[in-house]
C-alpha cells in the first residue's frame, strides 16, 4: 500500500466549479468544490497540505485542463 498523498483537482462540473479531493494513509476525501485557484489553495491549507505547489508541474493532477481552466469549453 503506498502512502503517497495524492491530490486531484477534477474537470470542470456542468454545476460549474471543479470537486477537490485527496488519497493520503489509504482515505479518499472529498476537499470541496472549487472556483479558482484560491479555493484549492483553501481547501489544502485546511488539510494541512498548504506547501503544495497549485502549478501543472507540482503534485496535483488537474483532469480536464490547468490552473487556470474554471470554465466549461462548451459553456
Amino acid at each position: 500500500m503506498s502512502d503517497r498523498t495524492e491530490i486531484i483537482v477534477h474537470p470542470v462540473s456542468p454545476q460549474g466549479g471543479r470537486k477537490v479531493t485527496v488519497h493520503a494513509l489509504g482515505v479518499d476525501a472529498d476537499l470541496g468544490r472549487a472556483h479558482t485557484p484560491r479555493d484549492v489553495a483553501e481547501f489544502l491549507r485546511r488539510a494541512d497540505l498548504e506547501d503544495v505547489d497549485l502549478g501543472k508541474d507540482g503534485p496535483i493532477t488537474w483532469e480536464g485542463g490547468g490552473p487556470e481552466v474554471w470554465n466549461r469549453p462548451d459553456a
